[in-house]
């Protein structure tokens, strides 16, 4: 069920994902959220595949929307009591037009299925296809912004932790900053006030993007939060425990003198942030490519473009890791344009260019990666994940009988006896 809708509409987790429906919740109940809308996690898959309609109804649905966006994950498991996918998926800031939010919803999609998103799903019990739900919003150029947690999560105190900073406040989550630190107890009154050392300010670039903004040494050591602030922060923790339940984490942001939600969730560990990457031509010819790879060299032409209907671009950055060697893994890929470096206990065994391709065994075990695979140059990918392929291969016995055969000429290779 494809469906993009409005936050205050966005009620199953099923669909849309934890930090949609808290989203969702706080604009129910009248909390300052920034204007934005849900993608189901089909949506998502759908618009990563590069299906037309798919993201002409997300061009219409974010047209309304004051610019630039903020493109954050929104995974039905995403943040969980048990489990908390921060630092695995990524959220792209400034995202500057409506035509670059496909690109950027394509890599939100692509860091739900990346070696460390399936490595710790392995690792807490949930190896399974994820859904991946897409929060698109309006990005505030905030003055100042942070967390909140209405417990103190070290302690267990029953009081509001507060750590804050200049600008966006990726600088907190990402921990680039030492923040002003504050704790008050459940009246808003201020228990500790301890100035951080906070040397930059993350803000946004006029064209996409954002950089990291030198703060000057008054501001450095300042406080930045005054009293009145920190009031209406321990004002919106009761909002949000009302609205929510104990144990909240809480984003916000101040812009223009108005203090901003930006997402609600229980209390876990761990935050990250993402680089949006530009978006590339479809594939040259993934069909041919496919039938020259490994696992689908004997494929006919139909069955090829079976599989090559299930692929995905993904872009990396010079020097960026595309797999690591150990890691779990569930993403076959194919090289479309670049070239990467392949190293296997710190030695390099081969430099692969387009047409090349790796990783085809997780498609079949989800096992560790054998090797580490490395941008050399900028690198664009094809790439194809076990979730997406084992229905396939379930479905259609002829394309497993040619997978195995394939296995059976690598087995005689490797043991001619």
């Amino acid at each position: 069920m494809k469906k993009v809708i409005p936050f205050k509409s966005a009620r199953a987790t099923s669909l849309y994902g934890s930090k949609a429906v808290g989203l969702g919740e706080a604009a129910r109940n009248s909390l300052p959220v920034p204007p934005g809308v849900a993608l189901s996690g089909d949506l998502v898959e759908a618009v990563a595949s590069g299906d037309e309609k798919s993201i002409e109804m997300v061009a219409k649905a974010i047209a309304g929307l004051p610019t630039p966006f903020a493109v954050r994950s929104s995974a039905v498991d995403e943040d969980g009591a048990a489990a908390s996918f921060a630092g695995q998926h990524i959220t792209l800031l400034n995202v500057h037009s409506p035509a670059d939010v496909p690109g950027a919803i394509r890599e939100v999609w692509w860091s739900a299925n990346s070696d460390s998103a399936i490595t710790y799903r392995q690792k807490v019990g949930l190896f399974t296809r994820p859904s991946v739900g897409v929060v698109v919003q309006t990005l505030l150029n905030p003055t100042v912004a942070g967390v909140m947690f209405t417990e103190n999560p070290v302690t267990g105190a029953d009081e509001r932790l507060i750590e804050a900073s200049w600008g966006l406040g990726e600088a907190v989550v990402a921990g680039l900053v030492v923040p002003d630190h504050f704790r008050l107890d459940r009246s808003g009154q201020v228990l500790q006030r301890k100035a951080g050392r906070k040397r930059i300010a993350i803000r946004p670039l006029p064209n996409g993007g954002t950089f990291e903004q030198q703060v000057s040494p008054a501001q450095m050591t300042q406080v930045c939060l005054d009293d009145s602030q920190l009031s209406a922060l321990g004002e919106l923790a009761l909002q949000c425990e009302k609205a929510y339940g104990p144990r909240r984490d809480i984003e916000w942001a101040y812009q223009d003198g108005t203090l901003y939600l930006l997402q609600c969730r229980a209390i876990t560990t761990g935050k990250s942030q993402g680089q949006a990457q530009p978006s590339g031509p479809p594939p040259r010819n993934p069909v041919a490519a496919l039938q020259r790879a490994g696992l689908f060299v004997d494929m006919n032409r139909r069955q090829a473009e079976q599989i090559a209907r299930l692929l995905k671009e993904r872009h990396f950055a010079k020097g960026e890791t595309v797999i690591m060697e150990g890691s779990g893994g569930a993403a076959f890929f194919l090289i479309d344009s670049g070239e990467a470096t392949v190293t296997r206990k710190g030695v390099h065994l081969a430099t692969l260019g387009p047409g090349d391709y790796f990783g085809e065994i997780a498609l079949i075990d989800g096992g560790p990666r054998s090797a580490t695979v490395t941008a050399a140059t900028e690198l664009r990918c094809y790439g194809l994940t076990f979730w997406e392929f084992r229905p396939l291969v379930e479905g259609n016995g002829s394309i497993g009988w040619k997978l195995l055969q394939a296995l059976a000429k690598r087995l005689r290779a490797a043991d001619p006896s």
